[in-house]
């Protein structure tokens, strides 16, 4: 398989190239790319977990029992839960090889009938990538609980939506405590009254930096991101082999976990607050699972096992070594990493300590703009204005209103707290919590997806759980003392994630009550009123069925419609990707004659929504195909049944016609062809048909496409709802807060669809109605 880029390839390792059949040139290759994109937060930890463990909770003494204690803590923490968890059972659940919050929320809605999306279709259960266990399955009983509640469904939503939104605040305090730790090396170099005043300016103008260049892309740079993190890795292990060889050859001794015992019965109390700095050696693990669409199990795998986590436990054994011989001196400890590098290499060692701060930042402000893009996609975030930045990898996106966000509230912390201890108590919280969710999430999978005995899915939680709950307790315990930060952002976001559900699916029941049947509009006539004029009248709606009530409003106040009708609903569902030739769901509304048609687009929550000229193309294709192979006799009034109609982009009959052909071209395929004309007049692209000379093709089908040809050659007018949501009379003060204030502002500030960007305003045509709710 060639590789497109030196840098990640997100969309194209996993689907359709099974990891058995990978070359081992790809997946060693993969491996390579990952060290820069999955592991630079990771990588860089041991920049602060001794100095935020060793901030004021416990000191130093000349025993060593601290310091040995809290390398017992490291090592096996950084063994029981980024090898052990993820590596080895975590990464295993994989949503058609996509990781994260969402992918395992995304399975178990497919598993269960658990989804609160209000528009799904047992049509998308025949998707490919949508897979069901039998009901004879072991989880059968808690399947049945599960779907039977629906308090328990949306305990589990919330539950996904507080990893996702600690994730978020994670992609805030991850690069303010890596900058900042980063540029901690200047204490070394100057006097403690001016180091604080050169720390915070330094950390702040990195960052801005940092923020500034999101917009350009990661593939820009990516090819730096791997040779960095791995000169990074390889400088941190060096100095930690340097220091156990001429501190203390001896330290080894303390990966015991019987120091780690000592260490409790020494410190008790004050031990168990430092479990908060030592659990910042994980942070970073989550996107081993979050990035995995990106590579491959495998590559991923590798990579941690054979060089992240030697690598790592090199570098914490060095500094506790060096740290074991220089208790006395004051004060060291609290500087932490720097302090254990030799004084000749001290100054590229903190230049390459920031280059590798600003790759870890780097990934974990591109994951939050990924979960970002897959709540909007599941209906449980505003839509947002998502710019893809690079042509070939596809999961690299920039959204700016997030960016800018993440870089104040980045700011504010920084120059709020001033410190590394508030700001790693407020990073810990946030790691810990997103690992819990996946603890819970994980526990259900092992059930109802991987069809196992309840009794390890019990296991499973209660070990791993019992481990991680007891670095939350550490965590949560310094709530006053910067833990709040998490806490407060999560509540923020997981405020609007659930006001913006919550309307959106008032909403669609509004639309689905208040629905238009299918007799009303075969009762139009000219003799009413109702005029056909030429062109394609798209009529977006939410609806999967019948005709929404904008509609009826639109024809009472302007009693005419297009020669074609299209109601085009753009839905997501709980799959990762959908195939291109399962994209269109289309059908018919009413008898032929009436040449109106439903199209149902269908999304996964990482696929990339074509811009409007290839999306129109597409749409146009799949109704002339839908027409093509009708059956001729079938006079449809039947609006449930749906055909499954692939895109032109996989049609391998399609033939482009070469600009001055005709109709009779000897390249004309058994097939519609589609010919781009760009008039030098008007930047926007045209698709015109051109009909086969077949004979398989039906002469009332003929006359048919031949009618949305024409129709399509006249224009396309874009009609949509510009729907204003009330609260019902009498509704409580909370849905009148929720409805009226929350819903509506984030509605107003929200983005339209985005296929309605390019349209047009001459050709869009909005319809104004009120939604009590």
């Amino acid at each position: 398989m060639a590789l497109r880029h030196p840098a990640m390839d997100v969309e194209g390792w996993n689907r359709g190239n099974p990891i058995k059949k990978e070359s081992w040139r790809t997946v060693l290759t993969l491996a390579y790319q990952s060290l820069g994109v999955v592991y630079g937060d990771l990588s860089t930890s041991p920049l602060y977990v001794y100095k935020s463990t060793f901030a004021e909770d416990i000191q130093h003494s000349e025993s060593n029992e601290e310091i040995y204690g809290v390398l017992s803590f490291v090592f096996w923490t950084l063994t029981l839960i980024p090898l052990l968890k993820y590596v080895f059972i975590v990464l295993r659940a994989d949503d058609n090889g996509e990781g994260g919050t969402f992918a395992l929320y995304s399975l178990l809605c497919r598993h269960a009938r658990v989804s609160t999306l209000p528009n799904c279709q047992l049509a998308d259960e025949e998707l490919s990538e949508y897979k069901k266990v039998g009901d004879k399955s072991p989880g059968s009983s808690l399947k049945s609980t599960l779907e039977k509640h629906r308090v328990l469904q949306r305990m589990l939503l919330v539950l996904a939506l507080i990893g996702t939104c600690m994730v978020i605040g994670d992609g805030v305090l991850t690069p303010a405590i890596s900058v900042f730790s980063a540029v901690s090396g200047l204490e070394l170099s100057m006097s403690k009254e001016h180091h604080q005043y050169v720390e915070v300016p330094v950390a702040c103008i990195i960052l801005v930096f940092l923020f500034a260049l999101q917009h350009y892309g990661t593939h820009r740079l990516g090819f730096l991101f791997a040779p960095i993190v791995i000169a990074w890795l390889a400088c941190i292990s060096a100095i930690g082999v340097y220091n156990i060889i001429r501190w203390n050859p001896h330290v080894y001794k303390a990966l015991s976990p019987y120091y780690m015992y000592k260490f409790l019965k020494k410190t008790q109390r004050g031990g168990w607050m430092s479990l908060g700095g030592i659990l910042l050696c994980i942070t970073g693990s989550e996107a081993m699972f979050a990035d995995l669409g990106h590579f491959s199990q495998l590559s991923i795998k590798i990579a941690f096992t054979f060089v992240v986590y030697p690598a790592l436990i090199l570098a914490y054994m060095g500094q506790a070594a060096y740290l074991s011989r220089h208790h006395i001196i004051e004060n060291y400890y609290h500087i932490g990493f720097y302090v254990s590098v030799p004084e000749p290499i001290r100054w590229p060692v903190l230049a390459l300590a920031v280059l590798a701060a600003v790759v870890g930042s780097q990934a974990i402000i591109t994951g939050t703009f990924s979960i970002i893009k897959q709540c909007s996609a599941l209906g449980c975030f505003p839509r947002v204005k998502i710019v893809h930045t690079s042509p070939n990898i596809h999961g690299q996106i920039y959204i700016p209103e997030i960016n800018w966000t993440l870089m104040v509230l980045c700011l504010a912390v920084t120059i709020g707290f001033r410190n590394t201890k508030h700001i790693s108590n407020a990073a810990g919280l946030a790691v810990i919590t997103v690992m819990l969710v996946t603890t819970c999430l994980m526990s259900l999978v092992i059930v109802l997806c991987w069809r196992r005995n309840v009794f390890i899915a019990l296991c499973f939680i209660l070990f791993f759980g019992s481990i991680e709950a007891l670095y939350f307790s550490a965590s949560l315990i310094k709530f006053l003392d910067g833990a709040w930060v998490p806490i407060a952002l999560s509540l923020i976001f997981l405020v609007i994630m659930h006001v913006w559900h919550y309307g959106t699916v008032k909403k669609y029941e509004f639309d689905v009550q208040n629905k238009v049947s299918i007799n009303w509009l075969l009762s139009l006539s000219p003799n009413l009123g109702i005029v056909r004029v030429r062109g394609v009248g798209l009529i977006h709606t939410e609806l999967v069925s019948g005709i929404p009530a904008m509609f009826s409003h639109f024809v009472t106040n302007l009693p005419a419609f297009h020669q074609v009708l299209i109601f085009l609903c753009i839905k997501s569902v709980p799959v990762p990707h959908v195939r291109p030739e399962e994209r269109f769901l289309v059908g018919r509304i009413g008898p032929k004659g009436y040449r109106i048609y439903r199209c149902i687009a269908r999304y996964g929550y990482r696929d990339i929504h074509k811009d409007d000229v290839e999306f129109e193309k597409d749409l146009i294709f799949s109704i002339a195909e839908f027409i093509r192979f009708d059956q001729p006799d079938c006079n449809i009034e039947d609006d449930e049944r749906m055909t499954v109609v692939g895109t032109s982009s996989t049609n391998t009959e399609c033939v482009k016609m070469r600009e001055g052909d005709g109709e009779n071209s000897s390249e004309m395929e058994e097939t519609l062809e589609l010919r781009e004309i760009m008039p030098p007049e008007k930047p926007r692209k045209r698709v015109k048909f051109l009909l086969p000379e077949s004979r398989e093709i039906g002469t009332s089908a003929r006359e048919e496409m031949q009618e949305l040809m024409e129709a399509r050659e006249a224009g396309l007018a874009f009609i949509m709802g510009h729907c204003y949501v009330r609260a019902k009379s009498g509704s409580c003060l909370i849905k009148r807060v929720v409805i009226n204030l929350g819903y509506d502002f984030l509605r107003r500030n929200s983005r339209g669809p985005a296929y309605a960007l390019g349209v047009p305003h001459a050709s869009t045509l909005e319809v104004g109605m009120i939604y009590h709710v």
